[in-house]
């Protein structure tokens, strides 16, 4: 196994929705003229709350501060893993369940703090740059670590470790959060690069004018939730809709699984997790892992997203309820 530091540095923000008028055009940009933006990492995705962006530095450089912009202060660094010497970009994703073991929990017992971003494509692990140096220490015997540098891989090896052993392995024991199950069933799709231009007034409508405004408790158990996320990232774009969403594009232009299928979500939170918690992915991820049940998982700048078969929902909560009653 193969695990590569991208080049970029990533930039997480959220956008207060009332804000949203005032980033339209960067934003248009960045998703629809990828051509005409330096940005090579972008994701964008819409929750109740607010929108989360996660952008590299060039792309950050076209979002202008404002006071409907919040920042985290930490810049992020791009893991991930690879099982076939190639970039996982071309395959399907590897699943942050087959992760959870072997990089995950192990970074959650050093004390550092993951952020998810899965895709159509593959799975991204973001970290904060000032933890690189333990996160190659804690797996460097698990896996072949590369640095992509101007486009080309080099080896991270211990010359790249300047200090940062000082997070020391301990029992994983992190605050069991509350999930909820909203009652969407969701599409995890992708689209040729060159037919964008073709579904651009649809996804400008979806993104930018279709949103209702959030209700009072509107991602408990019994309702549905407002959620669509968006990523290009080196050219692959990924989008997660509801299935209701999916129905306002043209379905030949979509790109879906050989089976097709409907995925629920289990949603992590009952209040804003912050960023510096440790052990909030693992939480879901290894459960899911230990019960063979696959999972695609969306980190935002609030709450955890974790998308599962929707066959195997019932399961899931099963799994994850009794992972709680363990953790009290």
């Amino acid at each position: 196994m193969e695990l590569r530091i991208l080049e970029p540095r990533v930039r997480v923000l959220s956008l207060a929705r009332r804000g949203l008028w005032l980033y339209t055009h960067p934003l248009l940009r960045m998703l629809l003229l990828p051509q005409r933006s330096r940005c090579r990492f972008f994701s964008l995705t819409e929750t109740p709350e607010d929108y989360t962006i996660m952008v590299d530095e060039d792309g950050f450089k076209e979002l202008h501060a404002s006071e409907y912009l919040q920042v985290v202060d930490s810049t992020w660094l791009v893991l991930n893993v690879s099982s076939n010497g190639s970039t996982s970009l071309n395959n399907q994703p590897i699943g942050v369940t087959k992760i959870a073991k072997s990089v995950i929990a192990p970074l959650a017992e050093h004390n550092v703090s993951v952020l998810m971003l899965s895709t159509y494509q593959t799975d991204f692990i973001l970290v904060r740059e000032k933890d690189l140096p333990v996160v190659i220490h804690t797996l460097a015997s698990e896996f072949e670590i590369y640095k992509e540098e101007n486009g080309e891989l080099a080896p991270a090896n211990c010359e790249d470790i300047s200090n940062g052993f000082h997070k020391a392995k301990q029992e994983f024991n992190a605050t069991v959060h509350p999930i909820q199950t909203p009652q969407n069933r969701f599409c995890i799709l992708s689209i040729a690069p060159e037919t964008l231009p073709a579904i651009a007034t649809k996804l400008i409508d979806v993104l930018f004018y279709s949103a209702s405004p959030p209700k009072d408790g509107a991602a408990n158990n019994q309702e549905s939730i407002t959620f669509f996320a968006f990523s290009l990232i080196e050219g692959y774009i990924s989008i997660v809709m509801d299935a209701e969403t999916k129905k306002k594009f043209p379905s030949d232009l979509l790109l879906t699984s050989s089976s097709g299928e409907l995925w629920r979500m289990v949603r992590i939170g009952g209040q804003p997790l912050g960023f510096d918690e440790c052990g909030i992915v693992a939480q879901i991820a290894e459960p899911l892992a230990s019960a063979d049940i696959s999972a695609y998982y969306i980190s935002t700048f609030n709450f955890d997203h974790a998308l599962v078969p929707e066959d195997g929902i019932g399961e899931v909560i099963e799994v994850l309820q009794k992972r709680q009653e363990a953790g009290r």
